[in-house]
């Protein structure tokens, strides 16, 4: 069943840091709302990892007031790192965070505050490499659903 999701996000949902992915250890900017970063690597040419992540806040359906939404996380088996490299390792990496499938951040952190506008969104967190490639297999948290009045 698809829900009917409230569309475009504005501008200032999608702007969510001033920081280059690669700099400061903040949340950044996506460079295109491409559910995927880079081009697609023959199968097994990535890394498998241990990590699990799975949101803390907010739950699936849950129902937010306000402007700003605060999304929590967990990692598990692996931690964050700041640094942009292509000396990958399972074990350490950051997350993207996609909303209506689209990517809205690239976070060196487990938590972070959204600007949100009211409407009924979609939401997946992906753990991915150092070098923003994703491994193999894919580390995502079930996809949630929010609405915020």
């Amino acid at each position: 069943m698809r829900l009917p999701l409230k569309l475009p996000l504005t501008l200032a949902f999608v702007i969510l840091a001033v920081a280059a992915c690669g700099g400061t250890g903040t949340a950044t900017t996506a460079p295109s709302p491409s559910s995927d970063l880079v081009a697609p690597t023959p199968a097994g040419s990535r890394p498998s990892s241990p990590a699990v992540l799975t949101f803390v806040s907010p739950t699936d359906n849950q129902v937010v007031t306000g402007s700003t939404l605060h999304v929590v996380l967990s990692l598990k088996n692996a931690t964050i790192v700041p640094a942009t490299t292509t000396n990958i390792s399972p074990t350490t990496g950051h997350v993207h965070l996609y909303v209506d499938n689209a990517l809205v951040s690239m976070n060196y952190q487990l938590s972070q505050d959204l600007p949100v506008h009211p409407g009924t969104y979609v939401m997946y967190a992906e753990f991915v490499a150092a070098d923003h490639a994703p491994f193999d297999p894919r580390i995502k948290t079930p996809v949630i659903i929010f609405t915020v009045q």
